[in-house]
Parts: C-alpha cells; structure tokens; sequence
C-alpha cells in the first residue's frame, strides 16, 4: 500500500480523550481503542469510499493494518454515485463507504450489500481561493457577474446537498462546471481555474493552504450522512467486517472528528 503513513501519535492523543485513560505509547492506545487483532489470513482488502473521506479513511486503512498486518487496504475515492454504480455492475469491492444515503439504498434494495450503518455527518462550505481575493462572503455571491463557481453534479453526494443549499437561499446559478467528486472541485479553485465553488467542511480543513472556507447560511440545515456496508459478495467479509467495525470504533470516530466530520 502506498500511503503517507498517519501520525499515530495524534491518534493516541485522540484515543485518550476518549476513553480518558493514560496509555502508555501510542500502540497501547490504538490497541485499546481499535478492534483487536484477528489473526487474519494475507489478503488485500478492497474498500470504495467517497472522495471526502480520503484523508481519514488512509489513517483508518494504516490502523487496520497495523493491527492486522498480513492485511493490505486498498482504498478507491471516487463519487459516491460512480462507485455504486461499479459495485452494482460487479466491481470487485469488499467495503463500501458513502456520503449519502441515496446512493446507498439502491445497493442495499438489491441485496448488493449488508446493513448499512450510518458513521459520520458533514456539511457545506464555500470555498474561495486563500484570503478571498473577490470577497465571495453568501451564496449570492456565486451568481455574482463575472465569478466562476463550479459544483459537483446533482447526482453526487456534494451536489445533492449543494442544490438543496442554494434552494433554500433562493438562489439559482448556472456553474462553469459540474465535477464528478469534490475534490474536483477543490483542485478546479486550487489551481486557479474556478473562483469558488461548494464543498465539505472536511475538504476545508484538508486543503488548508490550497482553499479558504466560508460558511454560508444555512449550512447547519443540510447535513449528509454518511453509511457504511459490507458488498454481500466479498471474498473477504471477516475482513471487511473488522474495517467496518473500526470506523464505527472510538478510534475511528476519533479520526474522523480529527478530519472535521460530525458524529453520525
């Protein structure tokens, strides 16, 4: 696995506020907190998850192998959308992880995966470029002359949630762009190319030298929650199981708070 290995140490820290005990290094209090080892067999585990949730589930992937280490973690980022579509068309994934129910339901209706388990919350901001050069402040700002905003699709996860956003402000704009995933449209502001655009909290705090976050009105009103399954057909269910049960462990919800996720 290819991955900036996380600092375990902070999730130390994390665990100690929850369970307020005082471990002695940062092992003992991954190994308190996260599901204990299983003796599993080599395996690479295959887990979808959406694109907002790269960060803290590439820390969460480095745990689970640190306390299953013959177990590699493979993790796919894409919209939420796109990777229901590839699990329902038989795409080999043994977990997957969405920004939003919708995308979940169909999956489940068909028996494509267990029970879901909703696992962490997010909402909205506005992203501008750093110290917000056109001083981009409401959502009617995005429909400004002259400003380009791009979103993600209206069948993605971000896009849902945005169109419902701008819906309950009163505000219509045409965007320059419609992005498969939110980190498209965080890169698209990154680098220059769009001048704003709405994205999750989480991606705010993740890009900190790339993008500036505003939160607009409303936001507190338009939460997405996020499930998570094992794929009925995985070739690696007590695997994926013990993924599944370490996001939903208070190391993991200790991760994803650290990542700015709100509790499920």
């Amino acid at each position: 696995m290819s991955r900036v290995p996380p600092a375990l140490a902070v999730l130390a820290v994390l665990a100690l506020a929850l369970t307020g005990c005082a471990p002695s290094n940062a092992s003992n209090a991954l190994d308190t907190d996260a599901p204990t080892a299983l003796g599993l067999a080599p395996q690479t585990l295959s887990v979808y998850a959406a694109a907002s949730l790269t960060g803290a589930f590439d820390e969460l992937a480095t745990l689970l192998e640190h306390e299953n280490p013959a177990v590699d973690v493979q993790v796919t980022y894409d919209g939420s959308s796109t990777l229901a579509t590839q699990i329902a068309a038989g795409a080999p994934a043994d977990v997957f992880a969405s920004a939003d129910q919708k995308n979940m339901q169909p999956l489940g209706d068909d028996a494509l995966v267990g029970p879901a388990t909703l696992f962490a919350g997010n909402t909205l901001r506005i992203a501008v470029a750093p110290g917000n050069p056109l001083k981009i402040e409401t959502l009617k700002d995005l429909a400004r002359p002259g400003v380009i905003t791009v979103l993600c699709a209206a069948q993605v996860p971000c896009g849902a949630a945005s169109a419902s956003l701008l819906a309950n402000a009163g505000v219509s704009l045409t965007p320059a762009s419609e992005e498969q995933n939110v980190t498209a449209v965080v890169t698209k502001i990154a680098v220059g190319e769009a001048d704003a655009g709405l994205v999750y909290a989480t991606d705010v705090a993740a890009n900190p030298d790339r993008i500036q976050g505003v939160t607009p009105a409303g936001a507190d009103a338009v939460v997405g929650h996020y499930p998570i399954a094992v794929v009925a057909d995985s070739a690696h269910a007590e695997a994926a199981q013990a993924f599944v049960d370490l996001v939903l462990s208070p190391a993991g919800q200790a991760v994803l708070a650290a990542h700015g996720f709100l509790a499920p």
